[in-house]
């Protein structure tokens, strides 16, 4: 497992790209180094059971906070991803091959945490022909036998290039929330996300709903990447057409000179327009802040939108 400071070369396909300048995160971002005896304590749980999380691998800047409070995202299926999108710091390369003792070793993890809730999301695997969905899903049965009171958020890549009926694995291993990203506006795909697609991102989340209506589903978009807050809105229209419950959105940090540039820092207040008016639009639950990330407070933001649906269920 890596190391929070990662070297240069750990992107060699980002390498012919030219450097982009990092600016100066403003008050707003800042957040204090990680340490303290909870992080020390979480660290080496996930240590000992050789668990990579996506709180190191993307760089969050919340994982001193998390880790202090006992709680970490895993990275399922390998630390390499077969995709390369410019704003992530995730490694891209061949992946090795699945560790089949990796479920187990999840579901003990979070057993020692004591994690009331817990999410797990992966690299993509484009080389799998289940995507990893048969993974996911014992995984998903791991946890439930060894920390049976535990609800799980998992947070998946596209299975862009699987058979429509591997999502139909991971659904019925039923998870409590279905999280999967879109990321960013459509227009900025072919920079940002190009090897994804915008509308195969947004119909998994719908079939998700039509194979499991009780299923919460979630989905996040980063800004400050070149989007226009129109965008921001449209892509809120075509998430709640999807039927998505759950709404994150957050700033976008350059991980290297060789990502995304960051086009501007998105205000406070600004985040608490977007907030209102994806409420105003229906969204049984939004996040969104300067800091906020998919598992950022995940948590207490499921037992609000539990909350949530059971106050409309009751309105009905």
């Amino acid at each position: 497992m890596r190391d929070l400071k990662v070297p240069g070369e750990r992107h060699p396909e980002k390498a012919h790209r030219p450097d982009n300048a990092q600016p100066k995160k403003p008050s707003w971002i800042r957040v204090k180094a990680p340490g303290g005896q909870g992080y020390n304590d979480t660290h080496k749980i996930l240590r000992d059971h050789n668990l990579p999380t996506v709180c190191e691998e993307a760089g969050c800047p919340n994982v001193g906070e998390c880790w202090s409070r006992g709680h970490a995202t895993m990275m399922i299926m390998g630390e390499i991803c077969t995709r390369g999108c410019t704003f992530c710091n995730v490694a891209t390369g061949k992946p090795s091959a699945l560790d089949v003792f990796e479920p187990g070793r999840v579901g003990d993890a979070v057993q020692k945490l004591g994690l009331k809730h817990v999410v797990i999301t992966s690299v993509d695997r484009d080389d799998l022909e289940d995507g990893g969905a048969e993974h996911f899903a014992q995984t998903i049965r791991a946890i439930r036998h060894r920390a049976p009171d535990t609800t799980i958020e998992i947070l998946t890549p596209d299975f862009l290039k699987c058979d429509d009926s591997v999502l139909e694995i991971v659904v019925a291993a039923k998870p409590d929330v279905f999280n999967h990203n879109l990321e960013t506006v459509p227009g900025l795909y072919p920079t940002v996300r190009p090897g994804a697609r915008y509308f195969h991102s947004l119909r998994l989340l719908q079939r998700v709903k039509e194979l499991d209506p009780t299923m919460f589903t979630k989905s996040g978009i980063m800004v400050g990447l070149g989007e226009d807050k129109q965008g921001v809105q449209q892509v809120m229209d075509d998430m709640r057409a999807a039927d998505i419950d759950f709404l994150t959105i957050g700033q976008y940090l350059q991980p290297t000179p060789k990502h995304h540039a960051v086009e501007r820092f998105v205000t406070p207040d600004e985040f608490k327009a977007y907030e209102k008016a994806a409420f105003g639009k229906g969204f049984l639950m939004v996040s969104a802040t300067p800091l906020t990330r998919s598992s950022y407070h995940a948590g207490d933001d499921f037992a609000r939108l539990r909350a949530a649906r059971l106050e409309k269920m009751g309105r009905a």
